[in-house]
Protein backbone atom coordinates (compact mmCIF):
# COMPACT_ATOMS: atom_id res chain seq x y z
CA UNK A 1 0.00 0.00 0.00
CA UNK A 2 1.45 3.47 -0.74
CA UNK A 3 1.97 6.10 2.19
CA UNK A 4 -0.78 8.32 -0.01
CA UNK A 5 -3.47 5.37 0.45
CA UNK A 6 -2.79 4.16 3.78
CA UNK A 7 -2.95 8.11 4.53
CA UNK A 8 -6.24 8.72 2.83
CA UNK A 9 -7.94 5.82 4.60
CA UNK A 10 -6.70 7.27 7.97
CA UNK A 11 -8.06 10.61 7.13
CA UNK A 12 -10.93 9.25 5.47
CA UNK A 13 -11.97 7.61 8.31
CA UNK A 14 -11.98 10.21 10.88
CA UNK A 15 -13.35 13.27 9.21
CA UNK A 16 -17.21 13.62 8.52
CA UNK A 17 -16.43 15.21 4.99
CA UNK A 18 -14.35 12.04 3.68
CA UNK A 19 -15.33 13.68 -0.20
CA UNK A 20 -13.38 16.66 0.90
CA UNK A 21 -10.28 15.24 1.75
CA UNK A 22 -7.41 15.74 -1.00
CA UNK A 23 -3.73 14.11 -0.54
CA UNK A 24 -0.74 14.91 -2.84
CA UNK A 25 1.84 13.03 -2.52
CA UNK A 26 5.92 13.87 -3.79
CA UNK A 27 9.18 12.15 -3.29
CA UNK A 28 12.34 13.61 -3.34
CA UNK A 29 15.22 11.61 -1.99
CA UNK A 30 14.31 9.41 0.68
CA UNK A 31 11.54 11.58 1.49
CA UNK A 32 7.59 11.11 0.84
CA UNK A 33 5.95 14.51 1.32
CA UNK A 34 1.96 14.22 1.36
CA UNK A 35 0.21 17.21 1.44
CA UNK A 36 -3.12 17.31 2.77
CA UNK A 37 -6.65 19.35 2.27
CA UNK A 38 -9.36 19.08 4.14
CA UNK A 39 -12.91 20.77 4.67
CA UNK A 40 -12.51 23.67 7.41
CA UNK A 41 -14.93 21.59 9.69
CA UNK A 42 -12.59 18.63 10.03
CA UNK A 43 -9.16 20.35 11.29
CA UNK A 44 -10.04 19.93 14.81
CA UNK A 45 -10.87 15.84 14.10
CA UNK A 46 -7.71 15.56 12.32
CA UNK A 47 -5.36 17.95 14.50
CA UNK A 48 -7.13 16.16 17.81
CA UNK A 49 -6.45 17.43 21.55
CA UNK A 50 -2.64 18.68 21.68
CA UNK A 51 -2.00 18.02 18.11
CA UNK A 52 -2.40 13.69 19.22
CA UNK A 53 -4.50 12.76 16.03
CA UNK A 54 -2.43 14.00 13.83
CA UNK A 55 0.92 13.12 15.44
CA UNK A 56 -0.38 9.52 15.61
CA UNK A 57 -0.77 9.28 12.07
CA UNK A 58 2.23 10.30 11.12
CA UNK A 59 3.75 8.24 13.46
CA UNK A 60 1.88 5.43 11.37
CA UNK A 61 3.41 6.83 8.23
CA UNK A 62 7.11 7.04 9.63
CA UNK A 63 6.54 3.73 10.52
CA UNK A 64 5.03 2.66 6.77
CA UNK A 65 8.07 4.61 5.02
CA UNK A 66 10.66 3.13 7.02
CA UNK A 67 10.13 -0.37 6.26
CA UNK A 68 10.86 0.64 2.59
CA UNK A 69 14.21 3.22 4.22
CA UNK A 70 12.29 5.99 3.21
CA UNK A 71 11.19 9.30 5.66
CA UNK A 72 7.74 10.50 5.75
CA UNK A 73 6.34 13.86 6.29
CA UNK A 74 2.80 14.83 6.45
CA UNK A 75 1.62 18.24 6.28
CA UNK A 76 -2.23 20.18 6.45
CA UNK A 77 -2.61 22.66 3.64
CA UNK A 78 -4.85 25.35 4.34
CA UNK A 79 -8.04 25.83 2.07
CA UNK A 80 -6.38 29.27 1.47
CA UNK A 81 -3.07 28.31 0.55
CA UNK A 82 -1.72 26.78 -3.01
CA UNK A 83 -0.13 23.18 -2.77
CA UNK A 84 3.75 23.83 -2.81
CA UNK A 85 4.18 22.55 -6.63
CA UNK A 86 1.76 25.87 -7.47
CA UNK A 87 3.99 27.88 -5.41
CA UNK A 88 7.56 26.58 -7.08
CA UNK A 89 5.89 28.54 -10.43
CA UNK A 90 5.18 32.20 -9.68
Amino acid sequence: MALKDLAEYIVKSLVDHPDKVELVEREEDDTVLIELKISPDDIGKIIGKSGNTINAIRTVLQTAASSHKKRAKLEMIDQGELPLEENIDE
